[in-house]
């Protein structure tokens, strides 16, 4: 299994460049219609990205050493270092010279866009909690615009002007500035537009502002993972116009779009979603739903019974729709409530396999829970970004908006799906395996008030690295050891990117955990800020090279998808405990940075692991931590607070408390 990116983008901790602000349509552009009109088309830097480069063998072979240091005791070091000599001048050297062939071939694409696309679909654990992530969006500041129908009014017609905007290549380009005061200006944007798309990344580069790919946006509406036997197949649609509502465990469509294209009236969509609220049916016995959660195979093979039994129309209807918006009929509790409703749910009112669910609570509290294979964290979170800010600051209705008189009865359509006693039995099965893994999850948070980005950065250390470092410290206390552990990084700079993994644990971070939990009093204040500088120092290097395509993971993964699509033995590198072991992620985290998003998480990714989302403010440190029952998230959570407690003092020159 692999972590879920929620998103680590960019060096220093900086989240993905967002959009220019949204400016006012001219009768032309039809207002209302589109979120923003960029007079740079949206796909204007696509053609002359950068491709990702494939690291040299030897660069990969070091990191991933170094990576190894502090996990092995000598003698299994030894072991390592001499098994990636002998597969750095033999097998793993023909390797990566089909690699780089293989690469030239196809400079349409990037070395690691296939095997990661096969990495998840051929993936055959169920979707959720395995690999799907969620993130929550802040309420509406103003708060009588967080009741549930207006709330879903206007982030649906806020998620269709996004649409529009970014099918009509209106949406701004996603662009990393690094000099706003020079590129994210309307002068540029002026003169770039005016440069071949097969210039135009150059011409960014020259103001330094680096624009990202946008390759996997299309997938984000219209879009399903269909079960398939062995390997699932992405599906999209982009001619259907109907949305998918899930109440109650019912499937509900209508279409949001008229047959010009155009978004429907809000007062319309305000009143079938009244409609849909409305409807006091009692729960389905066998809720359809609960099939997405299952093991893949099982589900391609139900799925295939449904289709038969005469529901592949309806089907279709569920898999094409733009998006699914699932209304639940109960208000959150607490930051813990709010995790595992928008992570898992109960099961019944999410359809796992869509792009992504919009979910909305009884009081309005809501989030997106997305599907991986199709993306990462770097599309949705944009989509949080500009759905959020479009919902808050230009709101299709207010509380006081009627909504359309208009017959919902004829315009809302409720599915109804035909099964046989085997899916019946299927669903029944489904259910009880899935209450059984959700009952054995544990979710945790917590908020570290003391400071956060701002104050670390007059400590002249990297936020992130002190965040890492929490983690590493509070494991040590906790479990008397260094494991493996996972930071997602977006490499979105490059043509067809994915993410590349930073490895926080080295020999760095054990050194100063050791000193900071095992022996403070033997090590001065100023000595214990050395380490973490030291720390901060050597993250910072690791995100800067993963960010740029030079990690280890991400090339050792290709050669060794290239070796078995070869019919190639497996080098006996892929064969040693510590490879296994070091891809056997325990702490697996990922950071993200919005002004829409007030939480994020996702389940651990192996059974004795932690799920760590995480987001360092300007004054605190967010943290949400999900653990199985061999794990305790609530016991860790203390331990990366202790740990920050102790980094802060001794920032400060106070000294270790034991």
């Amino acid at each position: 299994m692999v972590a879920r990116l929620l998103l680590r983008a960019w060096p220093r901790g900086l989240a993905v460049g967002l959009a220019a602000p949204c400016r006012t349509l001219s009768a032309g552009f039809e207002p209302g219609q589109y979120l923003q009109r960029s007079i740079v088309p949206t796909m204007h830097f696509q053609d002359s990205l950068p491709r990702l480069p494939i690291p040299k063998l030897e660069d990969t072979m070091r990191r991933y050493l170094s990576a190894q240091k502090p996990l092995l005791d000598d003698g299994q070091f030894r072991k390592t270092e001499e098994l990636c000599k002998n597969f750095e001048n033999g097998i793993g050297k023909k390797l990566h010279e089909q690699l780089v062939a293989q690469d030239k071939q196809n400079k349409h694409t990037s070395y690691i866009s296939g095997p990661w696309f096969d990495m998840y679909l051929t993936a055959r654990n169920p979707i959720v909690l395995n690999f799907n992530p969620f993130m929550a969006f802040h309420p509406d500041p103003k708060s009588e615009y967080n009741d549930q129908l207006t709330r879903a009014t206007n982030l649906t017609v806020s998620a269709l002007r996004f649409l529009k905007a970014l099918r009509a290549g209106l949406l701004e380009p996603e662009v990393f500035h690094l000099n706003p005061a020079r590129s994210d200006t309307a002068t540029f944007k002026r003169l770039i537009r005016l440069v071949p798309s097969a210039l135009s990344w150059y011409g960014a580069y020259l103001v330094k502002a680096y624009p990202l790919d946008m390759s996997q946006y299309f997938r984000l509406f219209n879009s399903t993972r269909l079960p398939r036997p062995r390997r699932d197949e992405l599906f999209t649609d982009d001619k259907a116009r109907h949305l998918l509502v899930l109440r109650k465990g019912h499937f509900y469509v209508f279409d949001v779009l008229d047959q010009d294209g155009k978004i429907v009236s809000a007062s319309e969509i305000q009143a079938h979603l009244k409609y849909i609220l409305s409807d006091r049916s009692l729960a389905p016995e066998f809720p359809l739903a609960y099939l997405t959660s299952e093991d893949r195979d099982i589900w391609a093979g139900l799925r295939q019974k449904l289709v038969q039994g005469g529901n592949e129309e309806t089907l279709r209807r569920v898999d094409a729709a733009v998006f699914c918006l699932c209304l639940d009929d109960f208000p959150v509790k607490d930051l813990i409530h709010l995790s595992h409703s928008m992570l898992h749910g109960d099961g019944t009112n999410r359809w796992f396999d869509k792009s992504f669910n919009l979910i909305l609570a009884e009081d309005g509290t809501a989030a997106v829970h997305f599907e991986h294979a199709w993306g990462d964290g770097v599309a949705v979170l944009r989509f949080l970004n500009e759905v959020f800010k479009d919902s808050t600051q230009a709101p299709a209705v207010t509380p006081q908006s009627p909504p359309a008189r208009t017959d919902s009865s004829r315009a809302v359509q409720k599915l109804s799906f035909k099964l046989d006693d085997a899916v019946k039995a299927g669903i029944s099965a489904a259910k009880a395996k899935f209450d059984a893994t959700v009952k054995t999850l544990t979710i945790d948070c917590i908020q570290f008030q003391r400071g956060g980005k701002e104050f670390l950065k007059g400590q002249k250390v990297s936020p992130d690295s002190v965040a890492q470092l929490a983690f590493q410290m509070a494991f040590l206390r906790q479990y008397g050891q260094t494991v493996a552990t996972y930071e997602s990084c977006s490499t979105a700079a490059f043509k067809h990117g994915r993410t590349e993994t930073i490895r926080p644990a080295s020999v760095f971070t054990k050194r100063c955990s050791e000193a900071f939990v095992r022996e403070p009093s033997k090590h001065s204040a100023a000595a214990l800020r050395q380490m973490v500088a030291e720390c901060s120092e050597y993250h910072n290097q690791l995100t800067r090279e993963a960010a740029m395509g030079q990690g280890f993971d991400r090339h050792l993964f290709a050669l060794r998808n290239l070796a078995k699509a070869k019919g190639i033995a497996l080098p006996e590198l892929y064969l040693d405990p510590a490879y296994k072991q070091i891809n056997h992620n325990i702490l697996s985290t990922s950071t993200l940075s919005s002004p829409a998003v007030n939480l994020g998480g996702f389940a651990p990714v192996v059974p004795d692991g932690f799920g760590i989302g995480y987001a360092v403010h300007n004054n605190w440190i967010g943290c949400n931590v999900s653990a199985y029952q061999s794990r305790n998230a609530r016991e860790f959570l203390q331990c990366v607070e202790k740990a920050l407690e102790d980094m802060f003092d001794a920032f400060e020159g106070k000294a270790i408390k034991t």
